[in-house]
């Protein structure tokens, strides 16, 4: 079925990282999910009605609610397919999580009303509950019919890595559990003549609060700006390393205006003796294999480094030995060697870890310390910084 609804709604499917791909994979698990959950909830309170059980109309209504989540999805897609304008140069991709930001909030929603129903159905037990064969039977068909919308959403999350199809499977998924419990609560009522449904229904909410809270932080994440991931960090640094001009990376920063609208900038080490056009036309070579590559914008900067001058490799090598008995965590990049009648200037950037057990004056004591016991007429010159993709 979902490679049959690919095929309808999604044109070039494997181009997981186009926009117009994406998009169409949101709009079809937009669509399927109006049409199913409107479904869904004609059948409830119909059933709800007949066996005059609140928790089957609930249920109902919480369908009604999901349709509204899958037209969250579907004016996501829609929106984050959006051309780039004046207004916003980058393009609208991150509109892709505000719609899974809007569908936590509905599972939220969910999870708290069904905390405050259950509560009510505790201190007011509802006695005249019936049960009958065409009510069971719509509840377990919603049940099979929720069960496939979760791994319909899963598969398409997994293709394209999204948090709103993520958002939306989970949501699917607490759906399914959600109705599992009405069906037995209403099947312990009905041959106990005990009324667990409350109970019950607390311990979905709680569960469904949980998962809306974390769907919640996961869409939240990228609009806040994460950290790369690192096979992504990883295919960068091979991709770039792989050109024999370029000896070394660091400064690497990957901004996210939305799926498949990245932007990469880093700093690429050059040897300084190399011809300034040839080193210039091998960075933009790279560039563009970026861009090609993982579907991005790409801009380096070019670092020269002396590669052949035997005192500057040695110190640094030195200077690098010493960082590291501070802290095995810290690492330098950028050096360079400026020569005095006095003293020699030793300028380099020091990597410090998030969250380090030294702040960064003490960080710059220490090291000062260390360069130092190598030659008192050494002055390092540090530039502290934090690395934005560990």
């Amino acid at each position: 079925m979902t490679k049959l609804l690919t095929k309808l709604f999604v044109k070039n499917s494997n181009e997981f990282d186009n926009p117009d791909v994406r998009a169409g994979y949101g709009n079809m698990s937009g669509a399927v999910g109006i049409f199913l959950n409107l479904c869904l909830f004609g059948a409830k309170l119909i059933a709800g009605i007949f066996s005059a059980s609140v928790s089957v109309i609930a249920d109902a209504f919480n369908n009604l609610s999901d349709a509204g989540s899958s037209v969250v999805t579907f004016l996501g897609f829609k929106l984050a397919g959006r051309p780039a304008d004046k207004e916003h140069p980058f393009g609208h991709g991150r509109y892709e999580y505000v719609a899974g930001l809007g569908i936590s909030v509905v599972i939220l929603l969910v999870g708290i009303e069904l905390i405050k129903s259950s509560a009510e159905k505790i201190v007011k037990p509802e006695s005249d509950t019936e049960i009958s064969a065409f009510s069971l039977c719509i509840l377990i068909i919603s049940v099979a019919v929720k069960l496939w919308m979760f791994f319909f959403n899963k598969s398409l999350y997994k293709k394209i890595n999204s948090s709103a199809l993520r958002a939306t499977a989970l949501d699917s998924l607490t759906d399914c559990i959600a109705t599992t419990v009405v069906i037995m609560g209403l099947g312990i009522s009905y041959y106990t003549e005990i009324n667990i449904d409350g109970w019950l229904g607390i311990a979905v909410a709680i569960f469904i609060i949980f998962t809306g809270i974390s769907t919640f932080r996961e869409s939240l994440s990228p609009l806040l700006g994460n950290a790369p991931d690192a096979e992504f960090v990883d295919g960068i640094r091979e991709t770039v390393l792989n050109d024999e001009m370029v000896v070394g990376i660091h400064d690497l920063i990957v901004h996210d205006y939305g799926p498949g609208r990245r932007i990469i900038s880093l700093h690429a080490e050059v040897p300084c003796d190399q011809d300034i056009i040839k080193a210039h036309d091998a960075i933009d070579l790279v560039e563009k294999t970026l861009e090609r590559k993982y579907n991005c914008l790409a801009t380096i900067h070019m670092d020269p480094i002396a590669l052949n001058d035997r005192y500057v490799n040695e110190l640094k090598y030195n200077i690098a030995e010493k960082v590291a008995e501070v802290d095995e965590n810290l690492s330098i990049h950028d050096f360079r060697v400026v020569k005095g009648e006095t003293h020699t200037n030793v300028v380099f950037d020091l990597v410090v870890p998030y969250k380090f057990r030294f702040n960064n004056n003490i960080v710059r004591e220490l090291v000062s310390q260390k360069v130092n016991e190598l030659d008192p007429t050494l002055i390092p010159v540090m530039h502290i910084e934090k690395s934005f993709t560990d």
